[in-house]
Formats: structure tokens, sequence, C-alpha cells
């Protein structure tokens, strides 16, 4: 695509759900090409991919998943089934995408998951029939090849990016930041906590946000949206936009006693389809355990319902 840097091109895959699209990325190198992300495993998504393959005029050497989520990692086996080329994988992230995608179980521990959180029976199974649409499009790749945050991958540096998912690692080579996730404009990232995450996300993802104002990449290239002119200021900015949520959360817990569901409503409103309610459970239960983290909220549970209130 014409202005990305370095002979990176840019492949856009449709999505059924908002934002509706996901940017892949082909990355050229010494003995071929890196593919960074593989999109959703639509049925389409061979004759789609092999279409994109063919205009390169080069092997593809390998295939990189930054995350596990379906939109990054779900046509990785189609990927390696047209071109021969090894998946690489963060080690964490490959383990999450095993529990998640490759667990019959998975299912039934959302829905005590959300129902510990305080949300009503008949809107869990909603809400879990809603994050169930992807499963069969998800065609992972089994063995990866395993990597960790600070290794290289065809001279580009692993830069670990957690707060989206656990695992999620970014890109980056002179300058350029492969962001994955990480750094999104104008929409924000999802930072939510769900079963077997890391207990405090939303700490993660801070942290990961002042690495990279320390890397300061010139340029970030995310996974939805356009290229982000200045990584920098963008990670100032979501800093800045989740201190105000915090404080937003902390004002609407007062001294009643409020559970993630409970103050999702509040905190994002109370009409949202099954997909979005998901999400902003998940979301408003990340700012809880970051509010608990700092001294500004407590957790208790009782009759198996976690709940939360200020101070």
């Amino acid at each position: 695509m014409h202005g990305l840097p370095q002979g990176i091109r840019r492949v856009t895959l449709p999505l059924p759900t908002r934002p509706g699209h996901v940017h892949c990325y082909l990355v050229p190198g010494d003995d071929g090409w890196t593919v960074v992300d593989t999109g959703v495993g639509l049925p389409d998504a061979p004759e789609r991919w092999a279409r994109e393959l063919a205009l390169l005029g080069g092997p593809v050497a390998r295939v990189f998943i930054t995350h596990f989520h379906p939109d990054h990692v779900g046509a990785a086996a189609d990927l390696h089934a047209l071109t021969g080329a090894p998946v690489h994988q963060g080690a964490l992230d490959y383990a999450q995408c095993e529990l998640v995608w490759g667990n019959p179980h998975w299912p039934q521990r959302i829905v005590e998951w959300f129902g510990r959180h305080g949300t009503p029976d008949g809107v869990t199974h909603e809400l879990v029939e809603q994050g169930s649409v992807y499963a069969p499009f998800i065609r992972y790749q089994p063995d990866p090849i395993l990597m960790e945050p600070g290794e290289r991958l065809d001279g580009w540096q692993l830069i670990p990016a957690p707060g989206h998912a656990d695992g999620q690692l970014c890109l980056l080579r002179e300058g350029v930041l492969l962001a994955a996730d990480h750094l999104l404009d104008p929409i924000t990232p999802t930072v939510g906590l769900w079963p077997a995450s890391r207990p405090d996300p939303l700490g993660d993802y801070l942290d990961a946000l002042d690495l990279t104002i320390e890397l300061a990449p010139r340029i970030a290239l995310p996974g939805h949206g356009e290229p982000i002119a200045d990584p920098v200021q963008r990670a100032r900015e979501l800093i800045a936009h989740h201190a105000e949520r915090l404080d937003a959360a902390e004002r609407l817990l007062g001294t009643q006693r409020h559970s993630a569901f409970s103050l999702s409503l509040e905190l994002f409103g109370a009409d949202l389809k099954p997909a979005a309610r998901r999400f902003a459970v998940a979301e408003t239960l990340s700012h809880l355990e970051r509010l608990v983290h700092e001294g500004r909220a407590t957790r208790r549970e009782g009759d198996g319902v976690v709940s939360y209130t200020a101070g």
C-alpha cells in the first residue's frame, strides 16, 4: 500500500462485527515475506489470501501472530497450508489460544464468570452465545514456533504489549511499530478482565503504554484504522482516557456496592447489544480491579457474586 514504510504492504480483511475490518501486514525480508496476522478464518479466507500472496513476487518465509483474538489468528492454519511457512506466536499467547479456542469447557467457564460478576442468567447465556459466533472461523496453527518478548524475528524486536491480550506482542524496527491492537486511533483498544487472564490487565496496559513512550516509535501500523503518525502522543492520550474512566468508575461506585455488570450499565449505558455488553462488563471489571490495586475501591464476594465499593 502506498505510503507505508520499508516496503510494507497492508492487507485489509472484512469482519462481520465492528469495526468491520482488520489489517494484516506483509513485511519484506532477505529470505522472503513475513505475514503479520491473518484475519478471521471465514470460508473465503484461503481464496482471499491466495490472491494477495500471488502479488508478492516472492516466497513467504514466516507467519507471525500478534495475539490470539479471532481477527488476528483465525486463518493462521490457512496461511500455513498455503505457504508451508512456519507460524510464530508468543508462548503465553499460544497457551491462552489453546485454553480458549481448543477447550470445549471454555463456554461454561465464561458462563460462570459472567454470573460471578453479577450478570443475570438470561443475559449471561446471550453474551456467551454472541461470543461463540467466531468459534467456527478460528483455525489457529497447532504447535507454532514459540516466541518471547525481547527476541527478534527477521530483525524485528518483539515488544510486550499486554492489556488487550495478556500475551500480545508488537514488532519494532527502525522506528516502525507493528502495533496490532495495542495502539488504535480514534477508537480505544478493549482492555478487559477474563477468566485465566492476568489479575490487573489495565495496570499491565498502562505499563505497556509507558514502554511505548520510552521506545518512541515514529509511526505505528495498527490492526484497525489508519497509521498513527505520533504513537507517543497517542499513548499519552490513551493513558489520560483511562485515568478519566477510572475516576468515573470511582465516582459511580460511591458507597453503594456494584457488580461489574451493574456498573457497566452506568459506565457504558443500558442500551447495548449482547456483543458490546460482553466487552463492557469485562472492561468495567478491569477498571474495578485497577481501582482495587490503587486502594481506591474494595472487593467483596458474597452469595457467589463479586461486588465493589469505593475506597
